[in-house]
């Protein structure tokens, strides 16, 4: 089992040289509408990071109240997309999405036990940044509800998936692997600052 975990770590870790994976804000979106939509979280290391973080540091640290940054997440990704939809850009754009990204991997990092809802205001604080990447970069020809709806189908499957690695890395009380995973994750955010 251990190896396994091992082999997963060293193929994320093997990602972090490629930057044009880093950030999903190439404005290149081939598809509009939903796939569009859907694709947009998953074509970089930046979203795919911290959504992914986020499902993992809520089942590893707040347990029953995962639910939570999740939710809020989800909720406070559709103002920012709602914004970037609207012509608005949160200043510092790319700034705010690679700290979120080096803050979720530090969270993870020292499984951070933050109060609830302070951890969930940090979440939503990031949320509003990936979610004006989003619709900043949704293509004038695609549906906004279309788009919106893929790139939250998305999110909230990523989500689950770390929710489910962090209850499933928990329950195997391999704490090494979280804090692993944080490692990848805010050495990537670190990289990412020094890019943007």
């Amino acid at each position: 089992m251990k190896r396994l975990h091992a082999k997963r770590l060293i193929t994320a870790l093997s990602l972090l040289p490629f930057p044009g994976m880093a950030m999903a804000h190439s404005g290149d979106h081939a598809s509009g509408g939903l796939l569009g939509g859907i694709m947009h979280p998953l074509a970089g290391l930046d979203h795919l990071a911290v959504m992914l973080a986020v499902g993992i540091w809520a089942a590893a640290v707040l347990r029953k109240q995962a639910w939570q940054p999740v939710a809020t997440f989800l909720g406070f990704m559709v103002l920012g997309a709602v914004f970037g939809m609207s012509g608005i850009t949160l200043p510092a754009l790319e700034t705010g999405i690679a700290v979120s990204v080096l803050l979720m991997g530090l969270l993870l990092v020292v499984l951070a036990r933050v109060p609830a809802m302070s951890g969930v205001g940090l979440i939503a604080l990031f949320a509003i940044f990936h979610g004006n990447a989003h619709g900043l970069e949704m293509p004038a020809s695609a549906s906004p509800v279309l788009y919106a709806t893929g790139f939250l189908l998305a999110t909230g499957l990523l989500h689950l998936s770390g929710v489910k690695l962090g209850k499933l890395f928990t329950e195997l009380r391999s704490e090494w692997v979280l804090r692993s995973v944080g490692v990848a994750i805010g050495g990537a955010g670190a990289w990412m600052l020094l890019g943007s």
